[in-house]
């Protein structure tokens, strides 16, 4: 490892960096944006209106366009206004003066991307989106702009300065369009009365979807997978299905798969302690919970985690309304399911 990057116990240094610059520099950078998103509440006006009326009456799907670090700010706003309850996706405005202009279509609506508002690939493609009749939202730093003029909407994200001590690299500005495409995507969710529930259903994989959308049915075991007992076996035969479904429990059920009670590890260990009950010969109803813990299968996974975890339990036992037993399931379960 180079001797300049091993850990110290001392302040960092190298040859070449002066520390105080540095800092300075970053500050500057900071406060530059914070100021450049700061005024962009002012521009949240007549026009900002307009754009969210024609995405929230668009028939099709929001198409997000831009070049260089717009573009990379656009796949970020289409991604956001698809998560958010706003269809939408990323046309490259390259690729779409060579076919990909088909993928948009008269239903749609186009969001446009461009700080100077003069960029010659977008400005290719926008007279054949106006052509068609589609309409389009332009979104640039320069409202005299081409891009403004053949807009249908114009929405200013223009700043003070870049942070670029040239004012040359895209900085302030990429951020502003960046927090302007959250603004229109936050208030178009709030005008859709999009949901937590709606937002799950869009990331089904992500901590908040399992959390939202598991139910108890999609992790329980069923069927043969389930620990029973007959109200007639004793503690012997409870230990061995115990033992062979591997749940840490076995449910007591009558003739018709009714619940009667359940016994667990826990059961066992004091079982164990007493001298004088014989395993092989003592009934499991006589020592088994009769007021386990229950849930109903179509409650959410997330439910069954919070249980446990009020009772300090490890599993439950699952029942439909007329108390027939219809699954089981244990913290290791939504361990692999992701819920905890």
């Amino acid at each position: 490892m180079n001797a300049l990057l091993k850990p110290t116990t001392g302040s960092f240094s190298h040859p070449r960096l002066n520390s105080e610059k540095l800092a300075a520099s970053a500050r500057q950078v900071i406060e530059i944006q914070a100021g450049g998103i700061a005024q962009l509440a002012s521009h949240v006006d007549e026009s900002f209106f307009r754009a969210c009326a024609l995405m929230l009456d668009c028939r099709g799907r929001v198409v997000v366009t831009g070049m260089g670090k717009s573009g990379h700010i656009g796949c970020k706003i289409a991604a956001t206004l698809a998560s958010t309850g706003t269809p939408a996706f990323f046309v490259h405005p390259g690729e779409a003066s060579h076919g990909d202009l088909g993928m948009i279509t008269d239903k749609d609506v186009v969001l446009a991307l461009s700080n100077s508002g003069e960029t010659d690939e977008l400005l290719t493609i926008l007279p054949l989106i106006r052509r068609q009749g589609i309409p389009l939202i332009g979104m640039s730093g320069n409202s005299k702009s081409t891009l403004a003029r053949l807009a249908d909407v114009h929405v200013d994200v223009s700043v003070p300065a870049e942070a670029c001590p040239l004012n040359l690299a895209p900085t302030t500005s990429t951020t502003a369009a960046l927090v302007m495409g959250d603004a229109l995507a936050i208030a178009l969710l709030e005008a859709r009365g999009f949901t937590a529930d709606d937002f799950a259903r869009s990331h089904p994989a992500g901590s908040l979807g399992r959390r939202l959308l598991l139910r108890i049915s999609d992790v329980m075991h069923v069927g043969a997978q389930i620990p029973t007992v007959a109200e007639s076996a004793s503690l012997s035969d409870a230990l061995v299905e115990m033992t062979r479904k591997g749940l840490g429990m076995t449910a007591v059920i009558d003739a018709e798969h009714h619940l009667l009670g359940v016994f667990t590890d826990g059961d066992l260990r004091r079982t164990l302690d007493d001298d004088q009950i014989d395993l092989r010969t003592t009934g499991v109803r006589s020592l088994m919970n009769t007021r386990p813990k229950i849930i109903l299968a179509d409650k959410l996974a997330v439910e069954a985690a919070r249980m446990m975890e009020d009772f300090k339990i490890h599993a439950l036992l699952v029942v439909d309304d007329a108390g027939v037993l219809r699954g089981a399931l244990n913290i290791h379960d939504l361990l692999r399911a992701r819920v905890v």
